[in-house]
């Protein structure tokens, strides 16, 4: 059995809907964590806030 997350993941509302692309992310102070909610136990990628930001802006463009 694997310990409880100590954080609170949510899953992005970029995600598809079919259950098979399904991304969470996680606030740590001004870093967002992002795993695959496939893949819990996976590695993450750690991304800084203004960095962040600058990701999700750019979505909205494409």
């Amino acid at each position: 059995m694997t310990a409880p997350s100590p954080y609170q993941w949510f899953k992005s509302s970029y995600s598809g809907g079919s259950g098979t692309e399904c991304v969470e992310c996680a606030r740590v102070g001004e870093t967002i964590l992002v795993r695959d909610s496939k893949h819990s136990c996976g590695p993450l990628l750690l991304v800084q806030g203004q960095a962040w930001r600058a990701f999700i802006g750019m979505l909205g463009k494409y």
